[in-house]
């Protein structure tokens, strides 16, 4: 089995935009939603999402900050090996705009009319912990 770097897994990521975001939900159960990760994977274990200020998941971050990102590649197309990783980590709240700058793409305009100006925007910082990944063949862990 081949050990994966961070490097490895950034390149594996780089044409997956979705993936789902699992937070704690009031009374302890696990609550998952998609969010798009905007392409952004030059992933050295920090990972950057924008949503509403009022979504419920921001409350649920507050409460809990441990949360967990599961990515899932394309697979089975043309002998393509699949790819799927778990990522654990400490999300954070970031409600500056000029934080936002730095990982707003034009993408996001369609859901944030005023980019990063729009009001009642956050952007949520995801801090790995702990990377787990299988590509069909080999899996492994990477503490980050």
């Amino acid at each position: 089995m081949a050990e994966m770097s961070m490097s490895d897994l950034s390149e594996k990521m780089r044409d997956i935009d979705f993936c789902i975001l699992a937070t704690h939900g009031d009374g302890g159960q696990i609550a998952g939603r998609p969010m798009s990760n905007n392409r952004e994977v030059d992933y050295g274990g920090d990972s950057f999402f924008f949503t509403w200020e009022k979504a419920r998941m921001i409350s649920e971050i507050e409460r809990d900050p441990k949360v967990a990102l599961s990515y899932q590649g394309s697979s089975g197309i043309l002998g393509q090996r699949p790819f799927m990783a778990h990522i654990e980590g400490q999300a954070e709240l970031v409600r500056d705009k000029g934080r936002f700058a730095e990982h707003w793409t034009s993408d996001l305009d369609r859901w944030f009319e005023q980019g990063v100006d729009t009001p009642g925007v956050v952007m949520i910082k995801v801090h790995a912990a702990r990377v787990h990944y299988w590509d069909g063949m080999d899996e492994g862990e990477i503490a980050v």
